[in-house]
């Protein structure tokens, strides 16, 4: 009998790890609160962008190994994938997970395996195990026990563009609430995985994923103080991040509008939260990656004193190049605060979206396509480096200024802003 899934969670990590699954022989049954995604998973389509995804799902759902539902089943493993965000104070907001957790419990079954997928703070998978025994003291997590169920984490480790591949082929963190909850889920995933499957305990695994994310954060904060270091100096930072890149340690990244994404701009403050005092590095990246977009808006601005009436055309929305996902995207931010001052006078172009996120209706922005929002505005604001956009005919931006965030443009030809 073919094992099965119930997949908590079908949004950009839930859906195609239920997917890849299902591709791979498991009977998926995925959840989600969002109806409209439901029935259109049920019809073979996908509510998210990402390469092949909708190829995949359509395969999987036509030959019955995929359905969605708004209720959870019984299964023989759950995986939560659900969002882990933090609060207006940066402290980390659990209801997700926890509203997850309730409700699968009244499916649980002795013998079940439950896997966290969703990044999330220290501590977090054994709060799940306290919760689940709390409902249901008919089960249990001791190894000597026939009412056994088996509690892990696994933080999922993917590039958004590139998900369906990575899930199959980067190695994987495995850290369970005991040493056979450790081994029941390695020998769930090496049934899919072909990157390497690695153990250790539950919280050690979730701090993984949190280090992993700022490593990263405190690398693109250095990158973009670098920048507005250089601002400040007359320097044009692409060109001295070129030459210092040239030392044979040394590589660093490429500053940008800030830092976006739910994990990169999410995940440091769960470390911060949990150890204020001896996370100070940590902290300062978060503080300078989340000032940048202020930068970037203080730029057009002066840019925009260049004109009688400044037309601002905003190239990109999303959190990074070539998807559509806008979560925490410092570019939506960036749009917002401009509309206060530009009000009536911002064009944006995203070709990756077909309709503007719901943070930006009301405030007088129109989507349109690239080519006509260069063509309508004077001042241009380049916060994506989309494959796209890096097709764009420089000819068409010869009477413009640009500010770009992102060094697409180094043609002299073209009056870009001070900003580097």
């Amino acid at each position: 009998m073919d094992k099965k899934v119930c997949i908590i969670g079908l949004g950009y990590i839930g859906l195609p790890t239920a997917a890849v699954l299902a591709n791979n022989g498991f009977l998926v049954h995925g959840v989600d609160v969002n109806e409209k995604a439901v029935n259109l998973i049920n019809n073979g389509q996908i509510h998210i962008y990402e390469p092949d995804l909708e190829n995949v799902v359509q395969k999987v759902v036509s030959e019955g190994r995929l359905r969605a539902d708004k209720k959870p089943e019984k299964a023989d493993i759950f995986i939560l994938a659900v969002p882990t965000p933090f609060k207006d104070d940066h402290k980390p907001d659990l209801a997700f997970v926890e509203s997850a957790t309730t409700s699968i419990i009244p499916y649980l079954e002795p013998g079940n395996l439950i896997i966290l997928e969703s990044t999330s703070p220290v501590g977090t998978t054994e709060k799940i195990v306290e919760w689940i025994l709390n409902e249901r003291t008919d089960l249990s997590v001791d190894e000597n026990k026939s009412n056994q169920i088996f509690v892990s984490h696994c933080p999922e480790r993917v590039l958004p563009g590139k998900i369906l591949k990575e899930l199959i082929e980067n190695d994987r963190i495995v850290g369970g609430i005991n040493k056979v909850s450790t081994e029941k889920t390695v020998e769930f995933y090496e049934t899919f995985v072909k990157g390497k499957v690695l153990q250790t305990n539950a919280r050690t695994a979730e701090l993984s994923k949190l280090t992993e994310n700022s490593y990263r954060d405190v690398n693109i904060a250095f990158a973009n103080e670098l920048s507005m270091i250089c601002d400040d100096l007359k320097i044009d930072v692409w060109e001295l991040i070129k030459l210092a890149n040239h030392h044979p340690r040394v590589n660093i990244l490429q500053p940008g509008p800030g830092v976006g994404g739910h994990c990169i701009a999410v995940d440091p403050w769960f470390i911060v939260d949990a150890a204020p005092e001896k996370s100070k590095l940590i902290h300062t990246a978060r503080k300078v990656n989340d000032s940048k977009p202020l930068f970037v808006i203080n730029k057009v601005k002066e840019a925009a004193n260049n004109f009688k009436s400044a037309t601002i055309a905003c190239l990109g929305l999303s959190f990074k190049a070539n998807i559509d996902d806008l979560r925490e995207s410092p570019a939506v931010e960036i749009v917002k605060e401009l509309t206060k001052e530009f009000n009536h006078n911002i064009l944006i172009a995203e070709p990756h979206i077909s309709e503007l996120p719901s943070s930006l209706n009301g405030l007088n922005v129109n989507l349109v396509s690239t080519e006509e929002a260069i063509k309508q505005a004077n001042l241009i604001v380049l916060l994506v480096d989309h494959d796209y956009f890096k097709l764009i005919d420089e000819f068409d931006l010869h009477d413009k200024i640009v500010v770009d965030t992102r060094g697409i443009t180094n043609n002299q030809s073209i009056k870009v802003a001070s900003f580097t």
